[in-house]
């Protein structure tokens, strides 16, 4: 899963940023599926995960 920052006027704004990975395994196979992502009320982000049956919040690091 990637970031992608954007200006004010809705165009892209900056390189994509790797903000979550780690879904496939060495050969390749779904460990994790994202599915539904939102942002949160403290600034995080929560990405559903239909394969490993999770809810992942990803925030900044302090």
């Amino acid at each position: 899963m990637i970031f992608v920052p954007f200006s004010t006027a809705g165009r892209p704004a900056g390189k994509p940023i790797d903000l979550l990975s780690g879904f496939l395994n060495d050969e390749g196979k779904a460990m994790g599926r994202p599915v539904g992502v939102i942002n949160d009320q403290r600034g995080g982000v929560l990405v559903a995960d239909d394969v490993g049956n999770k809810i992942w919040r990803v925030s900044k690091a302090k």
